[in-house]
C-alpha cells in the first residue's frame, strides 16, 4: 500500500473497526481539520497586510497630481506679441537724459511771485492772460505719489503727446509738499527744470487758487507743426 495523504484520513480498512482503528482514525481527523484552521489563518493574515498595504499607498499618494499621458497634446498657447524691452528702456534712458535736474532755472524765470516763465517773442500779455485764468486747461498730469524718475518720465511723455493733440494750454500737478517729511514740495523745483528745457513749452505760470495754487502749473503749449502736402 502507497503512502498516504496528509490531510486525508487513511482508507476504512476492509471489514469491521476495531477500537484501535477508531482511535487512530479520530487522530486523523484532528490533525486535518487543524490544518485546516492554520490555513485559512495564513490566509485571513494575508489579505490583512496586503489591505494595509494598499491603504498605505492610497493615502501616500492622495495628493500627487497624475501626469500627462505621453501621447497627450497639450493645447497651444496664445500668441504673446513680444516686447521690445530694449527699446523701451533706451526710449527711457533717452527721456531722462533730456530732462536734466542741474539747470539753473531761477535765471530764466519771471521775477514775480507766481513762478512765471515765457519764452522769447512771447508777450507779456499772453503771459498775464495765462496768469489770470484766461486760458482753459485742456488736460491735466498729476505726479502726486510719483517718484522723480517716474514723474521726469511722464512729464516727457505727456506734453509731446499733447501738443499732438492740438492742446495749447495744460496743467501739471506737483503737489504742496504737504505730505512729505520737511513740509516742502518734492517736485515742484524739479518741474520747473524741467519744463524750461521742453521744446513744446512757451510760457507756465503758478495756477490760480481754484486750479491747484502753489501745488500745480498752467503751461502754455506750442501749437502743433502744420504737416505739409505733397504735390
Amino acid at each position: 500500500m502507497g503512502p498516504r495523504s496528509r490531510n486525508r484520513p487513511a482508507a476504512a480498512p476492509a471489514g469491521p473497526l476495531g477500537l484501535d482503528d477508531l482511535a487512530g482514525l479520530r487522530e486523523q481527523l484532528k490533525t486535518a481539520e487543524a490544518e485546516r484552521r492554520e490555513a485559512a489563518r495564513i490566509e485571513a493574515i494575508r489579505r490583512e497586510a496586503e489591505r494595509r498595504e494598499a491603504e498605505a499607498f492610497r493615502d501616500a499618494v492622495a495628493d500627487v497630481e497624475p501626469l500627462q499621458p505621453p501621447n497627450r497634446i497639450a493645447p497651444p498657447r496664445p500668441d504673446v506679441a513680444p516686447i521690445a524691452r530694449q527699446f523701451l528702456e533706451d526710449e527711457r534712458e533717452a527721456l531722462a537724459a533730456s530732462l536734466s535736474d542741474e539747470i539753473d532755472v531761477e535765471r530764466l524765470l519771471e521775477h514775480d511771485e507766481k513762478l512765471s516763465f515765457r519764452r522769447p517773442g512771447i508777450s507779456q500779455d499772453t503771459l498775464a492772460r495765462l496768469r489770470r485764468g484766461q486760458w482753459v486747461a485742456q488736460a491735466r498730469l498729476d505726479l502726486h505719489g510719483l517718484r522723480r524718475e517716474e514723474a521726469r518720465d511722464a512729464v516727457a511723455r505727456f506734453l509731446p503727446q499733447a501738443v499732438r493733440d492740438g492742446l495749447r494750454c495744460v496743467r501739471i500737478i506737483h503737489g504742496k509738499g504737504l505730505g512729505s517729511i520737511d513740509r516742502k514740495p518734492v517736485l515742484k523745483d524739479k518741474v520747473l527744470r524741467w519744463l524750461v528745457q521742453r521744446d513744446e513749452v512757451i510760457a507756465f505760470c503758478q495756477a490760480p487758487p481754484h486750479a491747484g495754487g502753489s501745488g500745480a502749473l498752467l503751461v502754455l503749449l506750442r501749437p502743433p507743426t502744420p504737416c505739409r502736402k505733397s504735390g
